[in-house]
């Protein structure tokens, strides 16, 4: 049968396209952290797997939620009602992104939190289209300091964001510590966007504590590590553990003020061949190298088509559904598996900023000292608060 034009228009007005959303900081505190370079990586996955899903093209929307929670629920308002989107990955900034992830539960359609901390987003404010695919403060606060603690960084002092994920993290890292035969020797919080840290880094220091842990995030992490190398920390004998850094921070810094910084990470682009294929493809459309954030918005954005594509609709529940029961097998992991809270569970890695004498080429700058294996690095279903989980 030949569709005439008029018919042809109203085939495609019943089937449109499927849209996906890239909502983050791209002009603030956390722009670095995913930014427009999640969105870069989000289109690389829907070019990866054939830029067409049952039939459909697919395309890439964005927008800046400013790190406002309003701003954010929105654009995630208008992008679900008029423009028809089914899925939003990123959602950078955990108060955003719970409120969206709210919203889509409501309306059925999918989240792809890649870029937040909060675990309330597996835990009370878990959803059955939810999901949390790349950290959380409990990989990283625990997946750092237990690792750290094996090796023999028994005291801590705790420098944390005033605001629910610094707080969340700082709770996180006491119970680790405490539990694991640490002590945390001092605690201080600080205002978000800081910028100075003299007399917070200061009382760090005087406390003689082994490990020294940042519980912030974007420009505070740099602002912090940068005056702390001002101050010499590092050089006198103490260490750095990063709860949420980035590869463009270490860039951004540069490996002088960085060295010997150590943060659980859950990609990095020279770790192996697949890796560092996709890390070089993604810089030549971004002139940098991809850091762990749009590494998962990647692997998330591709693990969702895939499912739709399996599942043969783009019913929201019923995708949902189908990316629980099908492994994730990419660059970014390796037999991931997504549980029944939303959180994939996936392996972790504790890296150490090199020297700069040990930097062999431009964003050569991790070693990686250990391998965190999933189930250490994930909060086990049995503690969990999400209402999906039956006990």
């Amino acid at each position: 049968m030949t569709l005439t034009t008029a018919s042809a228009g109203s085939l495609y007005a019943q089937t449109p396209p499927v849209r996906i959303g890239v909502l983050n900081d791209q002009s603030g505190l956390y722009s670095e952290f995913g930014g427009v370079g999640s969105v870069t990586a989000a289109k690389m996955a829907v070019e990866d797997f054939g830029g067409k899903v049952l039939g459909r093209p697919i395309e890439v929307l964005s927008a800046d939620n400013q790190n406002k929670p309003d701003v954010g629920l929105s654009i995630a308002r208008k992008w679900f009602d008029q423009d028809g989107v089914l899925a939003i990955a990123d959602l950078t900034n955990s108060g955003v992104a719970i409120a969206v992830q709210g919203l889509a539960k409501e309306l059925g359609r999918v989240t792809l939190a890649s870029g937040p901390g909060t675990a309330r987003l597996t835990n009370e404010d878990c959803s059955p289209t939810g999901f949390a695919w790349t950290w959380d403060t409990y990989s990283s606060a625990v997946g750092t300091a237990k690792t750290i603690l094996k090796d023999g960084g028994k005291s801590w002092f705790i420098l944390a964001a005033d605001y629910a994920f610094g707080k969340q993290m700082a709770e996180d890292l006491t119970t680790t510590i405490t539990s694991n035969g640490g002590k945390v020797a001092g605690h201080v919080r600080h205002p978000i966007s800081t910028p100075d840290f003299s007399s917070f880094l200061l009382q760090a220091q005087s406390s003689k504590a082994q490990i020294i842990a940042l519980a912030n995030g974007g420009a505070d992490t740099t602002t912090s590590l940068k005056q702390a190398s001002e101050f010499g920390i590092v050089q006198g004998g103490q260490k750095i553990a990063a709860m949420a850094l980035v590869i463009s921070d270490v860039h951004a810094l540069g490996l002088a003020n960085a060295q010997g910084t150590l943060a659980t990470d859950a990609f990095y682009w020279d770790r192996d061949d697949a890796s560092r294929t996709f890390g070089r493809r993604y810089y030549k459309l971004t002139n940098r190298m991809p850091g762990m954030i749009q590494a998962g918005v990647y692997s998330s954005v591709l693990h969702y088509l895939k499912a739709m594509q399996a599942a043969g609709t783009d019913d929201g529940k019923i995708v949902a559904e189908k990316m629980r029961e099908l492994p994730v097998n990419d660059f970014f992991a390796t037999n991931g598996k997504v549980r029944v809270d939303g959180r994939m569970e996936h392996d972790m890695y504790l890296i150490e900023v090199k020297k700069p004498s040990e930097s062999k080429e431009p964003w050569d700058y991790y070693k990686v000292l250990r391998t965190i294996p999933a189930e250490e690095a994930t909060a086990p279903l049995s503690a969990s608060r999400c209402p999906l989980v039956k006990k």
